[in-house]
């Protein structure tokens, strides 16, 4: 796989494939601008040696039609402010409107393409699509790690037409510290794995076994291994078709000698609700009608044990429901633990992502990935099919 750092770009049209799916309140602004800080390196190197620079990503889920909501031009207008030079937004991101903007460019000037999703061809991997969008450049630059896992015309496809497809700086960030964490990693290697569903995380959670040290298992998906047990876990969230699922790896963890711990007490709701009434009770004395919406001070006490010597940690899935006051502790809890370790720390995963953001611990965690389906994927042991279009295009050297 090409990188970017390998190539002449002087004078050169570099298309960068990007994730700017941010999100945007009622007034259609930005709330949080971390995935376009994220490209900037890349974004900067290209404008730096003398090229010029088009910009492509999708925004929402328009469907295949132009839906004014999801357009990037409120990334256009941030996109200028953070790169200090003006971000044109282009009416289309292929046609005619697309090939003025280009056509139009100099030198170290900046095009943001409108939506890729306006397009059906863009999520379902079409070539005319996708060789509609190659014709726009000399350059496919890949720097959309989120996006990966994900068959679209924009980052598979494409680098079948693109005179020469190469990695992006986030892209290659991404997979060197995956690689750091899961290939070589410094032992004990610990992964933290919570969120609502065994089900969404099965195939992570058994390839984990083949790597890991120890696991801690948190949020709502505890509940499913606890039932395995025995636990009466009350009106909590259960996967009742997981529990035997649960159970074999429950089982395949103490033939191999992995540590697994699961919750011992919880933050009980009587309701899913910001205003719900709350103990904290045992696992196992979950009130009759009542769920469990967050481990207990005694499961974090546990858990910040089993992390204390990690040399490594992947945390994926929140301790409960973080997103309420009440139920917040826990994760906010694991994620000061993990923030104060001396190991790689790696973190993936957008409610993960939010929950590092709000215990305000981001700048002592070793790595934020930007991709949560494209982590998973990697979690699981699956390839990337944007990867595998990378590695397999037969690039041209001399481009």
């Amino acid at each position: 796989m090409k990188t970017i750092q390998s190539i002449d770009l002087d004078g050169k049209r570099v298309l960068v494939r990007v994730d700017f799916n941010v999100p945007l309140n009622k007034e259609g602004r930005i709330t949080d601008d971390a995935r376009i800080q994220g490209a900037l390196p890349t974004l900067r190197y290209v404008v730096e040696h003398g090229a010029r620079l088009i910009v492509a990503s999708h925004l929402g889920r328009p469907k295949g039609r132009r839906v004014p909501e999801f357009s990037l031009a409120p990334v256009a207008e941030r996109l200028t402010l953070l790169l200090e030079r003006r971000v044109r937004l282009a009416e289309d991101c292929i046609g005619p409107g697309a090939a003025a903007a280009v056509d139009g460019m100099a030198d170290g000037d900046v095009v943001l393409l409108e939506n890729l999703r306006y397009h059906e061809g863009e999520q379902k991997n079409d070539p005319v699509f996708a060789e509609a969008l190659a014709a726009l450049c000399d350059v496919y630059v890949n720097d959309a790690f989120a996006v990966c896992h994900r068959a679209h015309a924009s980052v598979a496809a494409v680098t079948r037409f693109a005179p020469i497809s190469v990695a992006g700086f986030l892209l290659q960030k991404e997979l060197e510290y995956f690689g750091k964490a899961m290939n070589n990693p410094r032992r004990p290697l610990v992964a933290v794995v919570g969120g609502a569903k065994v089900s969404s995380k099965l195939a992570a959670l058994e390839r984990m076994l083949e790597k890991v040290d120890r696991i801690i298992i948190g949020g709502a998906m505890a509940n499913t291994f606890l039932k395995h047990s025995g636990v009466d876990v009350g009106a909590s969230l259960v996967e009742d078709d997981m529990v035997a699922a649960a159970g074999t790896l429950k089982a395949t963890c103490a033939q191999k000698g992995i540590g697994l711990f699961l919750p011992v007490d919880v933050i009980a709701g009587d309701r899913f609700d910001p205003g719900a009434e709350t103990r904290i009770v045992p696992a196992g004395e979950i009130p009759s009608g009542w769920m469990a919406l967050d481990i207990g001070p005694e499961t974090a006490r546990r858990y910040a044990e089993a992390l204390a010597d990690a040399g490594t940690v992947v945390w994926n899935g929140p301790m409960g429901a973080f997103e309420m006051a009440p139920f917040s502790r826990g994760t906010t809890a694991i994620a000061e633990c993990i923030a104060g370790l001396d190991a790689l720390t790696i973190v993936g995963g957008g409610d993960t992502n939010a929950a590092v953001h709000q215990a305000d611990v981001t700048d002592r965690i070793g790595y934020i990935s930007t991709g949560g389906g494209a982590f998973l994927t990697l979690l699981e042991g699956n390839p990337l099919p944007a990867i595998q279009a990378l590695e397999a295009v037969d690039t041209n050297p001399a481009a």
